[in-house]
Formats: structure tokens, C-alpha cells, sequence
């Protein structure tokens, strides 16, 4: 059984996107897995299809009845039991572990909220998890849909050439570090030069290198995360 995918969502055209390219894309041609995008409107249960009502307790905006998801979510299901995603600012904020909690499991139905947000009894009911790809408000929840699922399948067995390359780039590790520079050819462009060490043919070297060039990036980018990497040391003294 491939790894399945369903988008639950009001604009399903908006599917598969940029997955339907590059190594996503040849994965989704070659059955690696699967993406259903379902029209959250076909549960609609009267005949102008509504699938929104104004907010209890007054304020701008619309909110997404609990009972329409409710009935896409069930549909969902039905094809096999994945865990419900709601992408939301509320929610808890994506990083490589539960990209590869998603992984481990047979696939994902991605709940792609609209107006202002999705009636919260639902999200209680169903025992959604709320995730979050960052400090900022889209339009909708497709777009931090793709993101999701782009990290997701690139780890999917089979999708990309090598696992060492998956394995060696940032917050592969427990701890999480940003990943080191990168160059190539040719050796010196516009007065650049390649770093010497790299042309050394000297593997403990080059690896000694590129972990110092990736604590110096990690400390000076992401303080938070370079504070990480104490408090792991420090627990795997303990």
C-alpha cells in the first residue's frame, strides 16, 4: 500500500501543484503514493452548498460548520484510517519529527481551513492535530498543505536518489542544526573561491569543516535552536 494523501478543501484545484513536479511528481506518477484532493462543498446538506455560518458571539467573518467537515472527514476515513491535520496559526508548529511521525504511518487527511477558521467541536471531536508551518496568516490552509506534504513524501522510500543526502541536511538530527555551506564549480567565480579544505581530498577534515560551518550558521541564525544542542548534550550526559 502506498502512502495516501487526502486534501479536504474548498479549492481541490489547487492540488497536487508543485508535487505534480520534480521527484514528488515522478513519486505520484510511479504509485510511490497517493493524493486525493475532496471538495469540502459536495457535504454540504442543502442545496446551495454551505459550508460556512457566522461566528457565535458575533465578529467578522465566517467559520466552517462542524457538520459538513465532520462528514468529509468520515468520507475520508472510510478509505483507510490516517490521521486528521488541521492546518492552522493555532496549531503547533511543523519540524522534521513530525514530518516523520507522518511517515511512519499510512498517510495523512489534511483538513485546509478558510474564513475564519473551522468550528472547534470538530477539531475536539475528531482529535485533529493542529499544526502550524510558521508565524503568519495565509489565505487558506492549501498552500501550508503542499509545504506539509512536500516534506512528508520526499522521505517516503524510493522518492529521492540517495538517503544520505536526506540524512546530512538541517534538523535531520536529533539535535537540529542549520546545514553547512555548499559550493561546487567552478572553483573561483567573480574573485570567490571555493574554501580549500573542500579541494583537500581530506574527508576528516571536510567533515570537521562542515560541523563547524554548521554550529557557526545554527548559533548566529537560530539562537533557539543552537540552545537545543545544550540542552541535549545535556540530557545525553544525564
Amino acid at each position: 500500500m502506498s502512502w495516501h494523501a487526502t486534501a479536504l478543501t474548498l479549492f481541490p484545484e489547487m492540488f497536487p501543484g508543485s508535487l505534480g513536479q520534480s521527484l514528488a511528481g515522478r513519486a505520484l506518477r510511479e504509485g510511490l503514493w497517493r493524493l486525493d484532493a475532496r471538495q469540502i462543498r459536495d457535504f454540504a446538506l442543502d442545496k446551495h452548498r454551505t459550508v460556512d455560518d457566522t461566528p457565535c458571539g458575533g465578529g467578522a467573518g465566517m467559520v466552517l460548520r462542524p457538520d459538513v467537515v465532520d462528514a468529509a472527514c468520515a468520507a475520508a476515513l472510510e478509505e483507510g484510517d490516517r490521521p486528521l491535520v488541521y492546518l492552522t496559526p493555532r496549531g503547533k508548529l511543523l519540524d522534521q519529527a513530525l514530518v516523520r511521525d507522518l511517515v511512519a504511518g499510512p498517510g495523512v487527511i489534511l483538513v485546509c481551513g478558510r474564513y475564519e477558521g473551522l468550528d472547534q467541536r470538530v477539531i475536539e471531536a475528531r482529535g485533529m492535530r493542529e499544526v502550524s508551518i510558521g508565524d503568519y496568516v495565509l489565505s487558506g490552509g492549501e498552500p501550508a498543505a503542499l509545504v506539509l506534504l512536500d516534506a512528508c513524501v520526499r522521505l517516503l522510500p524510493g522518492v529521492m536518489g540517495g538517503a544520505d543526502s536526506a540524512a546530512e541536511e538541517s534538523f535531520s538530527a536529533g539535535a537540529p542544526m542549520l546545514e553547512y555551506p555548499q559550493y561546487t564549480r567552478p572553483v573561483e567565480w567573480q574573485g570567490r573561491a571555493v574554501p580549500e579544505v573542500l579541494l583537500s581530498g581530506h574527508h576528516a577534515a571536510v567533515a570537521r569543516w562542515r560541523r563547524e560551518m554548521a554550529e557557526r550558521a545554527t548559533r548566529e541564525r537560530r539562537p533557539d535552536l543552537w540552545a537545543r544542542q545544550g540542552d541535549t548534550a545535556k540530557a545525553s550526559a544525564g
